[in-house]
């Protein structure tokens, strides 16, 4: 089937039989040597599960999940899956049994069994000089079973990009591992068995348990498909990567949730996989990057979500410049990190913290990403698991105990110190030393000493590169900008904040929306003022504010006054490029 579809002359296709001792699997898998859907080359990839790896390519199992950073072997990601079967070798053959709950909750592999693989698989595509696809197993040994290119993103064209978004929400239905990074909708269509594939229409959105080469017919005609069972090595993701297919797997529970005939979305753009119901408006952009000019002021950007990060980090920019820690707090971990401290878990929030952290610097590295530390408000960080006890109630908590005024407080101080430690574990234990610290809402400049003096008890010293950086928001910051230089490495403008304190309005008001413009005259001579007095003293300045991804005359503005980098949401980084370019000229 796969010659036929790729045009291979059957006669010129040489077979052989190979005759080899036979592993006895305690557990078995398969890994990339590129991270599968986004194509992104600083990471191996490994799925595994227990017994022979059948189960894994089938997907009749959702795998653990490894992500190993290349050039430091760093196990930056782990997932464990559910792995509910395994199948094992016997007398009378192969058999399949239940794994037991001890062995689920538990990974198949230990953080030096992953990076010896890792080191294997490097070693692997180094020798065949390109991205390779590889089967594993392991008795007391690790055994490599099987090496092959990888077959999809080795044939794209490197210097095209696509780029989809999505434009509008509707209700989730389901989610699940993102396949790809596509966007595709279709009437939905359940199918359990292949003997009902006859059902399938071109279009449709293919809805079933799992797949096998025998759903391969319906496969190529579907605008999407969705699976209960399989992990990202599956047949199902395998074939839907090289279709070109958005494909949402390991929801556990489709096929009962979705009815034949719902109108689906079928989301992968942003790293994971989300069934919306309805056909909701998208758009698709196709990128020449070879195209795109070089520009002195540079381009970074905003990203708080790591899923997002490897595709992302493909578009050709400088770095990051704004990695929010509130998207990772919030979703990774759940918890008030004070919470944790008490009922004496704080090495999850520790962990949590540095996988995120580390998922945005890897796919990035070796260009900067500066880390923005905690910037909830009270009412914010009340809302996470065990929250309440720990926060006060503000009348106006936008102004209130937040950003710099946390970190040294008594109150909050060991809460802080754990984010320090995760940083320091980014930067020293995996290597990616091209992550910096901002510190947000720093209202004088001994606040900001305090906090780096705490930071450096941590240590994370200034060395090596590590850089902290001041998020310009506060009018202070702008009128003791002379003073502030002294104790940062730069400033990044946080356009939102300064231009509701610099108007005196509150910008979560809708009665005084209509007055929020970072255009006004009055914080364009701040921002001005700052960048003026921040290069009298060898200071760069980057602004990671709303403001430029929403107005080209902002950014007009911005490039004429000599600002260094400009931080942008993604969608607009390339546009914003080619403008930049056209000002930089004229």
């Amino acid at each position: 089937s796969y010659r036929e579809d790729k045009g291979f002359d059957h006669f010129k296709v040489a077979l052989s039989v190979g005759v080899q001792k036979m592993v006895h699997s305690k557990c078995a898998g398969v890994a990339f040597t590129i991270e599968p859907d986004s194509g992104h080359n600083n990471f191996v990839m490994i799925n595994g599960g227990w017994g022979l790896g059948e189960y894994i390519v089938q997907g009749k199992i959702n795998p653990d999940t490894f992500l190993v950073f290349k050039p430091t072997l760093a196990v930056i990601e782990k997932r464990l899956g559910t792995k509910k079967l395994k199948l094992v070798q016997s007398e009378e053959g192969n058999k399949e049994m239940r794994v037991s709950i001890e062995e689920r909750e538990k990974f198949v592999l230990s953080d030096e069994e992953i990076k010896k693989l890792a080191e294997y698989c490097i070693a692997i595509e180094k020798h065949y000089k390109m991205p390779m696809d590889i089967e594993w197993a392991k008795d007391v040994k690790l055994y490599i079973l099987q090496a092959r290119p990888e077959t999809v993103h080795a044939i794209k064209k490197k210097n095209l990009v696509e780029v989809y978004k999505l434009k509008q929400r509707g209700k989730l239905i389901i989610k699940g591992e993102a396949v790809g990074r596509k966007i595709g909708q279709g009437i939905a269509n359940v199918i359990e068995s292949v003997d009902e594939i006859h059902r399938f229409k071109p279009g449709q959105i293919l809805v079933t348990d799992m797949t096998d080469p025998d759903w391969e017919p319906i496969m190529k005609i579907a605008s999407g498909i969705v699976t209960n069972r399989g992990g990202r090595t599956s047949h199902c993701a395998i074939v839907s990567r090289e279709l070109g297919i958005p494909a949402v797997i390991g929801t556990n529970n489709a096929t009962r949730i979705i009815k034949s005939g719902q109108k689906l979305t079928v989301d992968c753009s942003e790293g994971e996989g989300r069934v919306y119901e309805g056909l909701l408006k998208f758009e698709k952009q196709n990128i020449d990057v070879e195209k795109l000019p070089k520009t002195k002021t540079k381009i970074y950007v905003n990203l708080g979500i790591p899923e997002q990060a490897l595709s992302i980090a493909q578009l050709p920019v400088d770095g990051v410049g704004l990695a929010r820690l509130e998207f990772i707090i919030n979703s990774y971990i759940g918890i008030h990190p004070l919470h944790l401290i008490k009922i004496d878990r704080p090495e999850f929030f520790i962990d949590k913290l540095a996988a995120g952290i580390a998922k945005i610097a890897a796919a990035f590295y070796p260009r900067p990403v500066i880390v923005r530390l905690s910037d909830f408000k009270s009412n914010e960080y009340a809302n996470l698991k065990g929250g309440k006890k720990y926060e006060p109630e503000e009348s106006n908590p936008m102004l209130g105990w937040r950003g710099a005024s946390r970190y040294y407080d008594q109150k909050f101080l060991p809460a802080f110190r754990l984010e320090c430690k995760g940083l320091k574990k980014v930067r020293d234990e995996f290597g990616l030393i091209n992550v910096k610290a901002m510190i947000p809402f720093c209202r004088t400049p001994e606040e900001g000493r305090r906090v780096i003096s705490i930071m450096e008890s941590e240590g994370l010293k200034r060395k090596n590169g590590f850089e902290i950086w001041c998020m310009a928001e506060v009018p202070s910051n702008i009128i003791l900008a002379d003073e502030f230089s002294r104790v940062f490495d730069g400033f990044s403008i946080g356009s939102n904040d300064l231009t509701q304190l610099v108007l005196g309005l509150d910008r979560d008001s809708e009665q005084v929306a209509h007055l929020f413009d970072e255009r006004d005259e009055a914080v364009k001579r701040m921002i001005s003022q700052l960048i003026k007095t921040a290069h009298k003293y060898g200071k760069p300045v980057s602004i990671c504010g709303q403001g430029p991804s929403d107005f080209p005359d902002f950014t007009e503005f911005l490039v004429r006054e000599g600002i260094d980098s400009i931080s942008l949401n993604p969608d607009v980084a390339l546009q914003t490029k080619i403008l930049v370019n056209e000002i930089e000229k004229s």
